[in-house]
């Protein structure tokens, strides 16, 4: 029989490993952030480049987002049965091959490739992805939001560090013989390589696993395992994540391309500066937000994300040819998507049975990248048709349609 002594005990244990997966998962986010940074500035540039035609560049992040699609239902099957390790050590490697076949690509000349290598890179952000739902496998429900929070933090030092790497990144790949505008991947390469090892040595034990025994024997029900069935609150939360992920990822798939027709002789400092805004404000308030979601609650943090975003492609579409109106759009669109995506994230981890979690948030990674390969294909067309400004007030309407959705969750 349990004493309560031993409850206690146990209490503390789950505890312990719930912070030190949330350390873990936090370096291995800033390992990972770098490749995810470079690839954010450098692809739309090296689409344009190898392909000639300017309406093709969306098709960089396109392939980024449609390689998580493909990969985020799988991943998160291997989750469920190995647990989050596995998982988040197969994407790593996925990413290994896809910076090498980017490489290869832009050397060669051969746009196909190019795409294939970025898909290849696509593959290991959606294990980045699962990266924020092993932060709530484990969390007590009072700080889920500022554990999910914290690890999406962590992105903040690689992500602003990727593009900022541009310049020097071309100086390091021209010592080294690497085709223009791939400089930075070198760093990606190193930094990718030490966060596989990271997760294989480090990310014991499992906190998906363990999660799932302690929701299979009743252990640590109350203060970490969190089981209700709320499908209604679950969608929304699917449809919140999804159109905030579209609406960032449509207008920042663009704004390289868009900052080096205003300005063409300073393009890698303006380009590295304004993504590295734009990613700072991603994920450097990240804790801010999961705090606010503890404390206001998961929608009304999500309507905060609609209001920064409403903000920022208003602003974009006032000034689309001002750079420092675009700069602090972009900063916007970042915090706008952080405090959708983390609240939405808690909202859909404690509406799900622990059982089902794998599942849904691989469905919600799925449709969420999806989405958002389809919107950066269709953002290159509008820009092209009506401009930088008509495609902020385009994706403005999914804004407004989150937002008019949330009295339906609340129900739910």
């Amino acid at each position: 029989m349990t004493t309560a002594a031993d409850a206690a005990l146990d209490q503390a244990a789950v505890a312990a490993v719930q912070r030190r997966t949330v350390r873990v998962l936090a370096a291995g986010q800033v390992l990972g952030g770098i490749a995810f940074g470079a690839t954010v500035s450098l692809g739309a540039l090296l689409a344009a480049d190898l392909s000639g035609q300017d309406a093709l560049s969306g098709l960089a992040t396109a392939s980024v987002t449609l390689g998580a699609s493909l990969c985020a239902i799988p991943l998160a099957r291997l989750a469920a049965r190995r647990g989050r390790r596995v998982a988040l050590t197969l994407g790593n490697l996925f990413a290994l091959v896809g910076i090498a076949v980017v490489i290869t690509a832009a050397a060669l000349r051969l746009f196909p490739l190019l795409l294939l290598g970025v898909v290849l890179i696509g593959a290991g952000n959606a294990g980045n992805l699962q990266s924020r739902f092993a932060a709530t496998d484990l969390a007590d429900t009072a700080r889920r939001g500022r554990d999910l929070g914290t690890v999406v933090w962590a992105t903040t030092v690689g992500a602003v560090a990727g593009p900022l790497l541009l310049t020097p990144g071309e100086a390091v790949g021209a010592a080294l013989g690497m085709p223009p505008l791939t400089g930075s991947y070198a760093f990606s390469i190193v930094a990718q390589a030490a966060a596989f090892g990271l997760y294989v040595v480090a990310l014991r034990p499992d906190p998906l696993l363990t999660a799932q025994r302690l929701a299979r024997s009743g252990e640590a029900r109350r203060e970490h395992i969190v089981e209700v069935d709320r499908p209604v609150a679950a969608r929304y939360a699917i449809f919140a994540v999804a159109g905030s992920h579209v609406v960032m990822a449509s207008v920042m798939a663009m704004t390289p391309l868009h900052l080096s027709h205003l300005a063409p002789e300073h393009v890698t400092i303006v380009v590295g500066t304004t993504i590295a805004l734009h990613v700072f404000g991603m994920y450097g308030l990240s804790p801010m937000f999961g705090l606010l979601a503890d404390r206001a609650g998961r929608i009304a943090t999500i309507l905060v994300g609609q209001a920064l975003l409403a903000a920022s492609l208003v602003l974009a579409a006032i000034s689309p040819d001002d750079q420092w109106a675009v700069l602090v759009a972009l900063f916007l669109l970042g915090a706008g998507w952080s405090a959708a995506t983390i609240a939405g994230a808690a909202l859909l981890t404690e509406s799900t049975l622990t059982a089902q979690r794998p599942r849904r948030q691989g469905v919600s990674d799925t449709i969420m990248t999806f989405s958002a390969a389809v919107g950066a294909v269709l953002a290159g067309l509008v820009l092209s048709w009506i401009g930088y400004g008509g495609l902020a007030l385009v994706a403005l309407v999914i804004v407004v349609t989150v937002t008019v959705l949330a009295p339906y969750a609340r129900r739910g």
